[in-house]
C-alpha cells in the first residue's frame, strides 16, 4: 500500500469520516481536489445481493470532495494500514492512492492515503441520475440492511460534519419526496 512521505494522513469521504476505527492524533475537515464522492460501486453483499445489487460510495473523478482527514502516529502506521486493507480492499474495487489534501483547520496542504474507485472493476457503476439511483437503492438489501438506510445515514453524518454533497442530498430529497407520495 502506498504511504505518504512524512506525516501519515488518511482521507475519509464515506464511513471513515465518522467511524475511522483507528487511533488518531489529529483530525480536520479536508478537501481533496480532482475527485468526488459518488455512489459508484455495486454492493453485492453488505447493501445488496448478486441478483439485486445496491450502491455504495466510492471516490471518482470530479471537481473536489470534502471529507475528513486523520493524522496517524508513526507507531500506529503499520496496524492502521493492515486495518484499512481489511476494511477497504475486500473486493479490490479501490486503488489505494496518495493525494494532496487541504486541511481546513489551518489550511495546511498534506499528502494523505485514500481509496479511489477502479473504473475497470466489475463492481464499478457508471454515472446515473438521482432518479436511477433511487430506483436501485429502494429495492436493494444486503447483510448490513437496506441500501436506503446506508444512503440516508451517510447524508445525516455529512450534515453533522457540515459537509454538503449535492449528489447524496439530491438522492435523499427524492427518497423523501417518494415517501411522502406513498
Amino acid at each position: 500500500m502506498p504511504r505518504p512521505d512524512g506525516e501519515f494522513w488518511v482521507f475519509g469521504y464515506g464511513s471513515l469520516m465518522w467511524d475511522p476505527g483507528f487511533r488518531v492524533i489529529e483530525s480536520s475537515a479536508a478537501t481533496l481536489k480532482g475527485f468526488q464522492r459518488r455512489l459508484c460501486l455495486w454492493s453485492v453483499r453488505y447493501r445488496g445481493t448478486p441478483g439485486n445489487p445496491g450502491l455504495v460510495l466510492g471516490l471518482d473523478a470530479g471537481e473536489q470532495c470534502d471529507g475528513y482527514a486523520f493524522h496517524v502516529a508513526p507507531i500506529d502506521i503499520e496496524s492502521v494500514c493492515d486495518y484499512l486493507l481489511d476494511r477497504e480492499m475486500l473486493s479490490n474495487a479501490y486503488v489505494p492512492t496518495v493525494a494532496p489534501i487541504s486541511l481546513r483547520s489551518d489550511n495546511r496542504l498534506v499528502n494523505a492515503l485514500t481509496f479511489v474507485s477502479k473504473h475497470d472493476h466489475p463492481q464499478y457503476a457508471p454515472a446515473m441520475t438521482p432518479q436511477e439511483i433511487v430506483s436501485i437503492i429502494t429495492v436493494a438489501r444486503g447483510e448490513r440492511g437496506a441500501n436506503t438506510d446506508y444512503v440516508v445515514n451517510t447524508a445525516n453524518h455529512l450534515n453533522e460534519l457540515r459537509i454538503f454533497d449535492p449528489a447524496i442530498h439530491d438522492v435523499c430529497e427524492l427518497l423523501d419526496s417518494n415517501e411522502r407520495k406513498t
